[in-house]
């Protein structure tokens, strides 16, 4: 009974015996390797690599629109990301704002201006002005009441900048704001 000896050709490859033997094949020059090893800088097929990275791109962009709609961190701008814009944005959107019906109400200024009774124009544009009074006052209260919340909750002289922020966000629909609203009505941050 013949044994299976690293010497043996009838050592079949894969065996333990084969493998120690050796590899069965010479060893490939330094030009051999790097010429395997070579990929071209400019695909041979231009339009199917510019489709391929056209869509890798969309994909990516895809998903930093969904994950910034989301109010994930890593995918908002800077004027968006920290905790204390974070709860800027919860206590905007936890409250009802007199800036959310001003874009229909001047919608609804625009189109009085085609009936053809000047005194509905004048009146609608007083009424406009109304609101948007109303709105400045609602765009004060809520900095002072912000102001008041924030540093209660993040300390005395450690409070960033978010009038302005506040204030553009309490103006918008809630259906536009972007991050979407992660609260809803009534549910104000701790």
């Amino acid at each position: 009974m013949p044994q299976n000896t690293p010497t043996d050709p009838s050592a079949t490859p894969g065996t333990p015996d084969a493998d120690a033997a050796g590899k069965g094949r010479a060893t490939p020059t330094r030009k051999e390797q790097e010429a395997a090893n070579k990929r071209p800088l400019v695909p041979t097929d231009r339009k199917a690599a510019s489709k391929d990275s056209k869509a890798k791109l969309n994909e990516q962009r895809e998903r930093a629109r969904i994950g910034m709609a989301n109010g994930e961190e890593r995918y908002l701008p800077v004027r968006d990301k920290g905790p204390q814009k974070r709860y800027v944005r919860d206590y905007v959107d936890a409250r009802w704002s007199a800036g959310e019906i001003l874009l229909p109400l001047m919608v609804i200024v625009i189109l009085t201006y085609f009936v053809p009774v000047p005194e509905v124009a004048i009146y609608s544009l007083i009424a406009v002005w109304g609101v948007i009074l109303l709105v400045a006052i609602d765009c004060l209260f809520v900095g002072w009441k912000l102001q008041k919340k924030l540093t209660e909750k993040f300390g005395v002289g450690k409070v960033e900048k978010f009038r302005w922020y506040a204030t553009m966000r309490a103006v918008q629909m809630r259906p536009l704001r972007l991050p979407k609203p992660q609260v809803k009505r009534g549910q104000f941050p701790v």
